[in-house]
């Protein structure tokens, strides 16, 4: 999938609110974990919240952070085509999810395309994101971001796995 090339520390939201929620994202990692030059190198727990901007069932959310040999355009593909293989549809804007991928970081790149943009422009607005990307990488959230989405409702699911549970 990829040409030899220094990993770039990436983080992946994950949300999912239709189905075994919690089993697409537990799928999803394990599928991340396998393609060729790229490695889960940490996950949060897993969290529950409402919807946001749309109707629906809660979600259920985490961040994963990969260490990844991917240029950002080539991961953006692979996560988009991991969300196709888990049944995720588009029919409207903000529809319910079997799973949805969203590339949060890519190292340090600024990224602005048309397909895609990094830092994700809208992950400070959403403690479905911060809350989990602090778990596990609390140097990239600061903690005025975390009190701005302190009235946000997210609970927390689990702790987080073993990494030698995503490595099979």
């Amino acid at each position: 999938m990829a040409a030899a090339r220094e990993p770039v520390t990436a983080y992946v939201a994950l949300g999912a609110n239709l189905g075994d929620a919690a089993a697409a994202l537990r799928q999803a990692m394990e599928t991340m974990h396998r393609w060729d030059g790229t490695r889960v190198t940490a996950r949060s727990s897993l969290y529950r919240t409402a919807p946001v901007d749309a109707g629906g069932p809660d979600y259920v959310n985490a961040v994963a952070q990969l260490a990844t040999e991917l240029p950002a355009p080539e991961l953006l593909r692979a996560l988009q085509d991991l969300e196709l293989a888990a049944g995720r549809e588009r029919p409207y804007r903000h529809a319910p999810r079997t799973l949805d991928l969203d590339l949060l970081l890519y190292g340090d790149a600024r990224i602005d395309s048309p397909r895609l943009t990094v830092p994700h422009p809208r992950m400070a607005e959403r403690a479905f994101v911060l809350v989990p990307l602090a778990e596990i990488a609390p140097d990239r959230v600061s903690a005025a971001a975390l009190g701005a989405v302190a009235g946000q409702a997210i609970a927390r699911l689990d702790e987080p796995a073993a990494l030698s549970a995503v490595r099979r």
